[in-house]
């Protein structure tokens, strides 16, 4: 891209300032900042405009699930079936792994963080070992993409290699970076870090598909006969990935897709259900649940909303590319942003200052024409990272992988 072809962009978004320093740039600088420019989709910053995601939800039902019990009473069927799905090689993982470990006192990617106490274990080397128990049982390696972001890339590939993989079968895996998104004052005025540097942050979790596209994978999954893509967050260390049993379910049930949920602990749990909206398959996050839907039994006396997700879905390809190209819902989150001042200075806030633009899986679920619901035990399958300690903490990490047989 040329000064020329940016500024003309610029000019279009009222974002001229971005250039404003150019000239007392390197030729280096010079090539980043124009780089960066031809990459941003600067039309998340009309949804300023518009307001955001913040359009009237539908009408909300219960949705049921699979639940532990249907899933043992049948698990020889769905376990055949998710094997030979494998064994096709109509299989693969995508982990989303673009963050930082910021809340947990980490200046590195989440992923390389040390849960171990008495010896190294990694979170990467966590989420390795537990889809190592799939290749094992199917006997074929699977393939599995990895999503960074620009901030940790380099990072994140460079430890894979010197980890040696883990002991996966590196021709199997593959990196992509995640769509960046632009950060803004309360203006729209897009913030600068560095005089050659755009203020930006991870498009969200939603963006992930986009993002491999973007990135030409799309052609490797075709070519190599995927039909299901298994995306799973990072931070959850018990995560199963590729579980012949859940594939096998949803391939069964005839769904266009799957979530794995967790049966709620009680009506107050922050965590987002798995229901349907308007009739299709949906996510409502605790914060947009009523006191009536929280409240509200099902008639055997449990809660009607309470499948909570865990962010680990199974998607069909030949949908996601049907809505590959759709427009998801842009989701504004108000944030603290360092940027440079005036004079040239970094300067990091102590309480918000902006708006960072994020897209969001759950939106992708809504553009399903069907989401089977698989419980899954708690206890197994859900012990996320987020914190240094107390609730969904390193600590409580720790006692869940213990009491799963993990050596710390």
């Amino acid at each position: 891209m040329t000064y020329d072809e940016a500024l003309q962009i610029l000019k279009k978004y009222g974002q001229e300032h971005i250039l404003s320093r150019y000239s007392a740039l390197s030729p280096d600088e010079q090539k980043s900042l124009l780089d960066q420019i031809a990459s941003i989709d600067f039309s998340v910053l009309d949804t300023l405009r518009d307001g955001g995601a913040s359009a009237a939800r539908g009408k909300f039902e219960p949705l049921g699930a699979v639940t532990i019990g249907d899933i043992e009473a049948n698990s020889a069927e769905y376990r055949r079936v998710g094997l030979d799905t494998i064994r096709q090689g109509k299989a693969a993982a995508v982990l989303l792994a673009g963050g930082q470990g910021t809340r947990l006192g980490f200046d590195k990617p989440k992923g390389m963080f040390n849960i171990g106490v008495t010896r190294e274990l990694f979170i990467f080397e966590c989420l390795i070992n537990n889809l190592m128990k799939v290749v094992e049982e199917s006997g074929v390696w699977i393939p599995l993409y990895i999503m960074t972001s620009d901030k940790n890339h380099d990072d994140t590939t460079k430890f894979f290699s010197e980890k040696n993989y883990f002991g996966y079968d590196s021709n199997y895996v593959k990196f992509f970076k995640q769509d960046m998104a632009p950060s803004v004052d309360y203006d729209g005025r897009i913030y600068m870090e560095s005089a050659s540097k755009i203020s930006s942050s991870p498009n969200g979790n939603g963006g992930w598909f986009s993002s491999l596209v973007r990135a030409g994978l799309l052609s490797d999954i075709r070519e190599k006969g995927v039909e299901w893509l298994n995306i799973f967050a990072v931070d959850n260390v018990l995560q199963q990935i590729c579980d012949p049993l859940f594939i096998g379910a949803v391939v069964s049930s005839g769904s266009q897709s799957g979530g794995k949920v967790v049966s709620k602990n009680d009506p107050e749990e922050r965590v987002g259900v798995l229901c349907l909206e308007d009739g299709k398959p949906s996510i409502v996050e605790y914060y947009e649940q009523t006191d009536e839907m929280k409240t509200r039994l099902d008639e055997n006396g449990g809660l009607a909303y309470r499948y909570g997700v865990i962010l680990n879905y199974l998607f069909n390809v030949d949908k996601l590319v049907t809505i590959v190209d759709d427009k998801l819902p842009m989701h504004i989150a108000e944030k603290k942003i360092p940027y440079m001042n005036e004079d040239g200075e970094l300067i990091k806030p102590d309480k918000p200052n902006g708006f960072k633009f994020e897209t969001l899986v759950l939106d992708m679920v809504h553009m399903q024409d069907s989401c089977l619901a698989y419980e899954v035990v708690r206890e197994r399958e859900f012990a996320p990272v987020k914190n240094p300690d107390g609730v969904d903490s390193v600590v409580s990490a720790r006692e869940l992988l213990k009491k799963n047989g993990v050596e710390l």
